[in-house]
């Protein structure tokens, strides 16, 4: 089954760069994601450009537009990037959710099943 490990900044520096990189740095990034391909379950992943690149769309009931710079300004968690893995069941895509980087510190790994309409 698929899972989709949204991968959630809790903090954003001054500079608009998400925080929690302390902890291992770029090199525990690289070996977590050398650890899911080589075990096999990498279908697809992806790192977000700085925060301050961000871009939000809302549409109002009469189709109108609104783009705004950023993300909602009440939010404190960011969207830093994403994995999408295979694995048999919740409990495994739980297990590589807590090895992830992103998980330490102020940040979080939201796990969430991807839909499958053609079963």
């Amino acid at each position: 089954m698929k899972y989709m490990l949204l991968i959630q900044a809790g903090a954003i520096g001054e500079d608009g760069m998400a925080e929690g990189c302390e902890d291992g740095g770029v090199e525990a990034w690289m070996a977590y994601d050398k650890e899911v391909k080589d075990a096999g379950i990498f279908v697809s992943g992806e790192a977000l450009a700085d925060l301050v690149t961000a871009t939000s769309v809302r549409v109002d009931r009469d189709g109108r537009r609104m783009v705004t710079d950023g993300p909602f300004a009440e939010t404190r968690e960011v969207l830093g990037g994403f994995y999408v893995i295979d694995v048999p069941d919740l409990d495994v895509a739980l297990d590589w959710a807590a090895r992830c980087p992103g998980a330490r510190g102020a940040g979080s790994v939201v796990v969430r099943p991807i839909a499958d309409f053609g079963a």
